[in-house]
């Protein structure tokens, strides 16, 4: 059985959930405790960052990696395309993804945070030390969260230039091919990568980021969330996963 090594809440590893999913693979989703997953991870691959697919005895690590060890192994419902051109599209495209996710990341967790615990809680889990010990460990979790990924007010504001740029350029890129998808006529990983990595911004119903109306939300998330579904590169992703996100497991792991 593979296994993929998982942050519920990591959009990169809902891109490797999903990656696996297109290839209707079986495997089982593996949480691990943010901080303490490193001496994990670095034993097993020599980095620090998650997803990690086991399949059988090999170990691969990045969610990029992962796609192009799942078309090499496993080739049916090809990620990239055959063609030389349209792949290096679809990896150009798939860098630009990755690197937007840094800044959605940084981005949307720092609002949130200002408001809401409700990243910490999905990361804590229903059960486990994490959850016995929670007044220990919520502000343990949020302070390692706030370090690690660089919730300062300076990155915070220079992420959401990011996110303006790199948004720009993909939705000019979807327009170029008349807003279907990215590269061809059928879902790839360049689909894939950009989806996941925008999908904390439209909240989407039967995703980490879904969010129950009663819930508080910032403005200014909310003012940002309804100007992206106001461009085709906003409505392209809540239609890609309306139609094309066939999710086989559960994204809260185990």
């Amino acid at each position: 059985m593979r296994t993929l090594y998982q942050f519920p809440l990591s959009h990169y590893c809902e891109k490797a959930r999903w990656l696996l999913d297109h290839k209707e693979l079986d495997f089982t989703a593996h949480n691990l405790i943010p901080g303490i997953h490193r001496a994990f991870t670095q034993l097993k691959t020599g980095q620090n960052k998650l997803p990690i697919l086991k399949d059988g005895d090999k170990w691969i690590a990045d969610s990029t990696q992962i796609a192009l060890y799942l078309d090499d192994t496993y080739p049916e419902h090809a990620l990239l395309r055959s063609d030389a051109q349209l792949r290096e599209k679809a990896l150009e495209i798939d860098s630009m993804a990755n690197e937007l996710g840094l800044h959605v990341r940084r981005w949307g967790l720092a609002l949130t945070l200002s408001i809401s615990d409700e990243p910490i809680e999905i990361m804590i889990g229903e059960k486990g030390y994490l959850r016995q010990f929670e007044k220990f460990s919520k502000p343990i979790l949020k302070s390692l969260i706030s370090k690690n990924y660089q919730l300062d007010a300076e990155k915070v504001a220079e992420s959401k230039k990011q996110m303006d740029i790199i948004i720009n350029q993909l939705n000019q890129y979807l327009i170029k091919n008349d807003c279907r998808y990215f590269v061809g006529d059928r879902l790839g990983l360049a689909d894939i990568a950009v989806c996941s990595m925008l999908a904390p911004l439209l909240e989407l119903n039967g995703t980490p980021w879904e969010n129950d109306t009663s819930e508080i939300q910032s403005e200014e998330f909310l003012a940002y969330k309804n100007n992206f579904l106001s461009l085709p590169l906003g409505q392209y992703v809540q239609r890609i996963y309306a139609t094309e996100r066939n999710a086989r497991v559960d994204w809260r792991g185990m």
